[in-house]
């Protein structure tokens, strides 16, 4: 049977998983989410236990591409590729430290959990245009972490453009020098004056502008993109089986501090697909939109509160909008009621019953600055390990689950000011980061305004 996508809101026809990758946000607004869910067997898991990452990211993708549209050796050789510029042999690998599980996410290029999937994006995005031909413009937004990530995938590559929006003096300063230092001609980063909602809601305009979005072939490169979420779900099966020891029967916990909703969606598509999940902990810091949606069943937005975990500094989480497709019965009917009354009154909820049906599976908790501070602090005095305040909010949240495995998203290093202030001195910089800060920097700064960034990549681009 063919893989095909469709959207949350039910207007776009059935695509392949190429198509799907191209076009990241469906033209009706919406997000592409596969027809069907694969299913994997006890068997399976077994057999998955037993790989390496890139071998275990190969499976997890091959479930959701047909072999016509992305040949498994084709597939093999991107995976290899992702991955070979990982500073761990593991990639993704499980350390036990204080009897605490941490899954390290940071060990890519960037030293961020979003290597894991840019890196894989950035080299499929190249296959798929020197297969099919034409050119790409990347265009996206970023709390900080992602916009790294994603110009370091594709740097230098022939036929992309990228085009990365920031809020202005609103990410760390390592995270704005590591976009703003890449000088390679197809990169632009582009800093905002507001917040990372005004940059997503920028980005969701001009993809919604249909004719200027097809005139100038613009693509997704944040977390809806699919093949983001396919890359990302990939290592909750890798670390379920260094626990489980390939046991079926074992069910885990996982700890993901969150935003944009997208590396805890990877997490419940693994659900979905069987991997044996007890529980997935919700962690938000004081922009707490999600954790109240989970509690109350109400997803109300608000002020975006500037804190010591920026990446998470977030109140409209652009993936939540997969979840609320599977909660509400697949009926994209109600996905655009749902969305219609965001989009008017900033609220939408749903029943109490669907409210129960979620908490089943997540439970939500907010951590304030005063406990992310106090438990990085209290972390590296027991164990002498760093933790990132991101992190840090995830072990805090998980407090209660001891056998919980924390997803540690980036390296401490990053957010050296945060770590200070929790520790008293700044963490050393990993040789990645050093003299990072005096690297000479490439940045227009723009008002946040969908017209002055549409100007901006016209006049910027090369005539078409």
């Amino acid at each position: 049977m063919s893989v095909r996508y469709i959207s949350t809101r039910g207007q776009v026809e059935p695509i392949t998983f190429s198509q799907a990758v191209m076009m990241g946000l469906a033209t009706d607004g919406g997000l592409l989410l596969p027809q069907t869910i694969p299913q994997v067997t006890a068997d399976r898991l077994r057999f998955w236990a037993t790989l390496p990452f890139a071998e275990l990211a190969v499976e997890v993708v091959r479930l959701f591409a047909d072999e016509e549209d992305l040949p498994t050796d084709t597939l093999r050789l991107l995976c290899q590729r992702s991955f070979a510029c990982f500073a761990h042999p593991e990639v993704t690998p499980v350390v036990t430290i204080g009897g605490r599980r941490i899954l390290e996410l940071f060990h890519g290029p960037t030293l961020a959990f979003k290597d894991v999937a840019l890196q894989f994006l950035g080299n499929l995005f190249e296959y798929i245009l020197s297969r099919d031909g034409g050119r790409l413009n990347i265009l996206g937004a970023t709390s900080g972490d992602t916009g790294s990530a994603a110009i370091h995938g594709v740097r230098g590559r022939s036929g992309i453009h990228i085009f990365i929006l920031h809020p202005y003096q609103r990410v760390s300063p390592i995270q704005e020098r590591q976009m703003t230092s890449v000088l390679d001609d197809n990169v632009h980063n582009i800093a905002i004056r507001g917040s990372f909602d005004d940059g997503q809601r920028i980005v969701k305009d001009l993809f919604n502008d249909l004719p200027f979005r097809q005139q100038y072939q613009l693509g997704a490169i944040n977390s809806i993109n699919w093949a983001r979420i396919l890359a990302q779900a990939a290592y909750y099966f890798f670390a379920w089986g260094k626990v489980a020891a390939g046991n079926p029967e074992y069910r885990v916990t996982f700890a993901v501090p969150t935003g944009n909703f997208g590396d805890i969606f990877a997490g419940y598509l693994a659900y979905r697909m069987g991997l044996p999940i007890e529980r997935l902990i919700l962690a938000t810091n004081r922009n707490d939109i999600l954790t109240r949606f989970f509690q109350t069943g109400c997803y109300g937005t608000g002020d975006v509160w500037p804190t010591v975990s920026p990446s998470m500094d977030i109140q409209r989480a652009s993936n939540f909008e997969r979840y609320l497709y599977y909660l509400l019965d697949e009926d994209p009917l109600q996905v655009q009621e749902a969305m219609r009354s965001l989009e008017l009154t900033g609220r939408l909820e749903v029943s109490a019953n669907k409210q129960q049906q979620a908490a089943q599976l997540f439970r939500a908790v907010a951590v304030s600055e005063e406990e992310t501070l106090a438990q990085i602090r209290s972390f590296f005095q027991e164990s002498h390990y760093l933790l990132d305040p991101h992190t840090a909010v995830g072990v805090r949240a998980a407090a209660h689950d001891p056998e919980a495995i924390c997803l540690a998203t980036a390296h401490p290093a990053k957010f050296g000011e945060a770590v200070g202030q929790a520790i008293g001195h700044e963490p050393p910089l990993p040789p990645a980061l050093q003299g990072m800060l005096e690297r000479p920097s490439r940045c227009a700064i723009l008002e946040a305004e969908t017209a002055q960034v549409k100007q901006h990549i016209i006049t910027t681009l090369p005539a078409l």
